[in-house]
């Protein structure tokens, strides 16, 4: 919470961002004061936000209908908050909707998601806001309620009881994050785990530890806020959704909601609590719902675990079933204290954060993994300083050095070492602890997730080598890693957590091709007094146009005279120069520029068409007519057949002071003519437009 009366930083889960620009807290207040239900525009109820092909038979057709439509007892939250309020429909969301039963676990959590003081009666006005957490801030997403109806019931999540709609909401707001409903079918369970937390999220292979170690980790997880999930791997594509002998379903997301202990005769049990989604078809082996173990056991026993023998898709397991049955475990730990296994203390963290958005641009800053050793150097560096060494080595599995698989594609398969006792006998040293993880940003669109390979390396490099540009081609050719994420993967996410002597450090994120255009994130937590700078590459000291001219050049191709409008664009008084602060704020400008560039050059071939640079434009506010556009292409495609990155960046320049100027023209007869007509005139008469306030 902010302190003395000091607004909370945007983006905090205080003062959260507005997904597209929505107030909910204005929107509310017009509707209540029009008396009117809000009908989202952004989000309509219309197929495209479905994201699914029309199924032709009349009687499938989907019907948008409010909650008291549906059901005439209709609740935003009946009493408290379950984990059987949530059951999965008509879509291939069992990964979100496990992580979302995980976090009912957890009230405080829960409340972050969810914003208490909703309600279906009170202030009604049918509209409604959660909150995510996307890539190092939470943004508030606000829907209507009217949600998919087919045949009289809800298409997608509904509630056991089927009058309760907020878990329903929840995921028509998540939909909305992404795109579109479609945009939901399949998934990792980290990735929704961690947009509920902004936590890291991270696979534990069940394997990899006894039962009893396993229920103690789970245990010791649960109680300090974690919200766990499991799933049984399946071994192909036509095993997914297979029910098994015992009632489990493969390459299914269940959620893990309690872990307890019952009294057989002398013996203790362990049991885990698990959920399946689906909200029916449940594990039907030793300690389950219909097992004769609950007859034989004290009723004082079953009333203390509060057990419920019902058809309801939550149901009992013991640890010794849970590790021969399933497969993976899937973590998702608030802070970086809740990492290590079994009981810690729950004291003040000093982790400090540090974050970075960036990209992969094709032909530019996608260099590709190690095995392309001419492009590798090329990809996005960060420079980690460790100054102080902190908390004596805890015995953790051992950093694989193993370099004949680390620029390998992860398969999905775990393979699982002995640890060296020997090993975890050494005499302890001290280190700075450091946790990086790199997330693959906006890969869920248009029905299908497209995840690339990816991984991050950590190498050690003397100051000197650090003089204000990348590291060069020689450098890794020379240099081994001294920490790595692993193989390759496809997954949103990737993290490690590493010991290193102090110093200076680079670490390098690359997908495992070249040339794969992508946007990522990247945030390094890390103990005393250890920092991280923004990428190398891109945010130096910048003080001479040559220095600005080199770095801009191989990060993002642009030629020397579209470094000079850059820079005479930020300095107004003439010099070649610029500050640190303006250095920053211009390749952050770019860094922006270069993510619509990105995202609307669709072909991935690095460059844009008249059609594209019209849709780009309006993505950084400013909206051309046709003959505007098709001027600007004639002018600044540089005599290639499309637009280049360096000539949409010197176009958006040139704009950008146009409409500043037009912004601020006094003459009426200006005015008249409009933005755009001015805009014809100059670029049509390739007349330069002075920066003197005349147009």
């Amino acid at each position: 919470m902010a302190s003395d009366g000091a607004a909370a930083p945007l983006g905090s889960i205080d003062n959260p961002a507005k997904f597209q620009n929505q107030d909910f807290d204005a929107l509310l207040q017009e509707c209540l004061k029009d008396k009117k239900l809000f009908a989202d525009p952004t989000f309509p109820a219309e197929q495209k936000s479905i994201g699914m092909p029309k199924d032709p038979n009349p009687a499938k057709e989907i019907k948008w209908k409010r909650p008291k439509e549906i059901s005439a007892d209709a609740l935003f939250v009946e009493d408290t908050i379950g984990t059987t309020d949530i059951c999965q429909g008509q879509l291939g969301d069992c990964w979100l909707l496990a992580a979302l039963s995980s976090l009912t676990v957890h009230s405080k959590l829960f409340a972050k998601v969810v914003p208490p003081n909703q309600s279906l009666s009170d202030s009604y006005a049918g509209i409604f806001h959660f909150r995510f957490w996307q890539y190092g801030e939470w943004v508030e997403v606000v829907v209507d309620d009217r949600l998919p109806v087919r045949e009289g019931r809800l298409l997608f999540s509904y509630s056991r009881t089927r009058n309760e709609f907020w878990s329903a909401l929840v995921e028509k707001a998540y939909a909305k994050l992404v795109g579109s409903y479609g945009s939901l079918k399949g998934g990792n369970i980290s990735e929704g785990m961690e947009d509920f937390t902004g936590g890291i999220a991270y696979s534990l292979p069940v394997a990899s530890r006894t039962p009893p170690v396993l229920w103690r980790i789970l245990t010791a997880s649960l109680s300090r806020g974690s919200l766990l999930s499991c799933f049984i791997q399946a071994s192909s594509y036509a095993e997914v959704g297979k029910v098994t002998a015992d009632g489990l379903v493969k390459g299914h997301a269940y959620a893990i909601t309690d872990t307890n202990k019952v009294a057989k005769g002398p013996e203790e049990v362990l049991l885990l609590k698990l959920r399946n989604p689906w909200g029916f078809v449940e594990f039907c082996g030793s300690w389950s719902d219909k097992c004769k173990e609950w007859a034989d056991t004290e009723q004082s026993e079953k009333q203390r675990i509060k057990l419920k023998l019902e058809e309801d898709g939550e149901f009992w397991i013991s640890a010794g079933d849970f590790s021969a049955m399933f497969n993976v475990v899937e973590l998702c730990s608030v802070s970086p204290e809740s990492l290590e296994d079994g009981d810690t203390s729950t004291g003040q963290s000093t982790w400090t954060i540090s974050e970075h958005k960036g990209s992969w641009v094709s032909g530019s800053s996608a260099g590709g993994s190690r095995k392309y050793n001419k492009s590798f150097w090329k990809n996005p560096q960060f420079e980690l300083v460790l100054r102080e060494q902190d908390q004596e080595d805890e015995d953790e599995e051992e950093e694989d050095d193993n370099d004949g698989e680390e620029d390998e594609i992860d398969k999905g398969e775990e393979v699982l070492k002995e640890k060296n006792k020997a090993k975890t006998q050494k005499q302890k040293k001290k280190h700075c602890t450091v946790l990086v993880e790199l997330l693959q940003r906006n890969r869920r669109q248009n029905d299908k997730i497209n995840f690339l390979y990816i991984a991050f390396h950590v190498y050690k490099v003397r100051t000197k080598r650090l003089q204000g540009a990348c590291l060069d081609r020689n450098f890794f050719m020379n240099t081994r890693p001294v920490g790595r994420s692993g193989t390759y993967k496809a997954q949103r996410g990737i993290w490690r957590k590493l010991r290193l002597d102090p110093g200076h450090y680079v670490i390098v994120g690359s997908t495992y091709r070249p040339n794969q255009p992508g946007e990522f994130f990247i945030r390094i937590f890390s103990k005393t007094r250890n920092t991280l700078g923004i990428d190398t590459c891109r945010l130096s000291p910048l003080s001479r146009l040559s220095v600005l001219k080199t770095v801009f050049d191989k990060s993002c191709h642009l030629p020397l005279e579209t470094c000079r409008q850059i820079i005479f664009g930020e300095d107004t008084e003439g010099r070649a120069t610029l500050s640190r602060e303006q250095a920053e704020t211009v390749l952050a400008d770019l860094l922006a520029l270069q993510s619509v560039f990105v995202q609307f050059d669709e072909d991935s071939s690095g460059s844009i068409s008249p059609f594209e640079l019209s849709l780009a434009l309006e993505a950084v506010g400013m909206t051309c007519d046709g003959k505007v556009v098709q001027l600007l292409s004639e002018r600044f495609v540089g005599g290639e057949p499309h637009l280049s990155f360096h000539g949409f960046v010197s176009c958006v320049s040139r704009l950008r002071k146009l409409f500043a100027l037009f912004e601020v023209e006094t003459s009426p007869e200006v005015k008249d003519r409009g933005i755009n007509s001015v805009s014809r005139e100059m670029f049509s008469s390739y007349h330069e437009f002075t920066l003197t306030g005349e147009i």
